[in-house]
């Protein structure tokens, strides 16, 4: 990160996160700031990255997404080809997954972490079966079913 984040950066951001359609006038009522010293502050996180991106956050059983997945996903270690690398394909493939929400590497027994949502325990299986499954690189898979969501946030502890 390039920007050096102040008081102020740091409570404009946390405004954001809590509801990024805040208005700058609102912002600078709360912290101190006039709404065109807010917006100049912003445009210069958004320039230099700190504010990634804009998004609306939906509730997953409103869209017909009523089950979440944590599947712990073991990948071959060595290709059958030279030419193909495991890691690399799996990377790959699953950028076209929509079911797959978040995707992590990890260290230790498991080499990657997915989080699924899905409509139900029939789209999971199909998902399992007919994708994740099927896919070459993937030797093993141990699923966690959600059963209740005891903390979920998108604001990082700035």
């Amino acid at each position: 990160m390039n920007h050096p984040l102040d008081r102020l950066d740091r409570a404009i951001l946390a405004r954001l996160q809590v509801d990024g359609r805040e208005p700058h006038e609102a912002i600078g009522a709360r912290i101190g700031l006039s709404a065109s010293a807010v917006l100049r502050r912003i445009k210069k996180l958004e320039e230099s990255g700190v504010i990634a991106r804009y998004v609306a956050l939906l509730d997953p059983p409103s869209v017909g997404l009523g089950l979440s997945a944590y599947v712990n996903v073991r990948l071959e270690k060595r290709a059958e080809h030279a030419k193909r690398n495991p890691m690399d394909e799996f990377r790959a493939s699953v950028q076209s997954w929509p079911e797959v929400v978040d995707c992590v590497a990890l260290t230790g027994e498991m080499d990657f972490l997915l989080r699924l949502m899905v409509q139900d325990m029939s789209a999971y299986s199909r998902f399992m079966m007919d994708t994740l499954l099927r896919h070459p690189s993937v030797q093993d898979c141990k699923t966690s079913f959600v059963m209740d969501h005891v903390k979920a946030t998108t604001a990082l502890p700035i």
